[in-house]
């Protein structure tokens, strides 16, 4: 085994999955038969999926999903739901994030909206995207206060940069026109390059009177509807086995 020196001039390089490895080589009969050239790539090897795990790790902390633990191999497929399990399958393999769609997730209360979508966010962080959860009042409550310390146009520049941005229980309360202009500002930095991924108890074909301005009602569900994946859930029990019929 390296001595301790060689092992801390590793770590001081950031090395860490490296030197786990040799630690592990070194009380390994398997690994004292392999050659130089196969133990270094073993070492290069755990190194990569070290990096690749905290980057996950990091993703998946800066998401603040409200369901951290769902995933979408817990997905309840019960035929009740139509939900579609090609689509379901298509999203996970992150085509739609790559190519800046966006996804709308409507359904009753308990139908499992917010667990399927974090699920889906999930998954996204897991392929190494950037993620943020964020409630539609408290998003809106957040630019409203960042127009009022001056720092809204630095807010949305950071939104705009996130690969997806799920914005859970929208249409929700009564939207002013300060929501309509803000919420019109985000999706405009994001159309064509980043994807938004939203859920409503509301259906989507009635969004447009929700928004109760016909001007930026067309600006706004051109920007977030068109060429929109969309899932509408049925039943009232959530996605999971065992999860709280009342979760959204």
């Amino acid at each position: 085994m390296l001595n301790e020196h060689t092992l801390d001039q590793l770590r001081s390089l950031r090395l860490d999955g490296m030197v786990r490895a040799i630690e592990e080589q070194a009380t390994s009969t398997a690994a004292a038969t392999l050659s130089f050239d196969e133990r270094l790539t073993l070492l290069v090897q755990r190194e990569v999926a070290w990096r690749d795990d905290r980057r996950v790790q990091r993703l998946l902390k800066a998401a603040k999903l409200k369901v951290s633990s769902a995933c979408i191999e817990d997905i309840n497929w019960r035929a009740s739901r139509a939900l579609d399990r090609s689509l379901i399958n298509t999203l996970a393999g992150g085509d739609w994030l790559r190519h800046a769609r966006n996804l709308l997730i409507t359904g009753a209360t308990g139908s499992g909206k917010t667990w399927l979508a974090c699920a889906l966010a999930h998954q996204a962080a897991r392929s190494g995207f950037s993620v943020l959860y964020v409630r539609a009042a408290r998003l809106f409550d957040e630019l409203q206060v960042a127009h009022g310390d001056g720092s809204f146009a630095r807010r949305l520049t950071q939104l705009a940069k996130l690969d997806l941005l799920v914005i859970d229980d929208f249409a929700i309360s009564p939207m002013g026109a300060p929501e309509r202009n803000d919420l019109l500002e985000l999706l405009d930095d994001r159309i064509g390059t980043r994807s938004t991924l939203i859920t409503s108890q509301l259906p989507v074909k009635a969004w447009h009177t929700y928004l109760n301005d016909p001007t930026l009602a067309d600006a706004i569900l051109d920007r977030v509807v068109h060429s929109s994946h969309k899932i509408e859930l049925k039943g009232t029990r959530s996605m999971r086995e065992g999860e709280a019929p009342t979760a959204t």
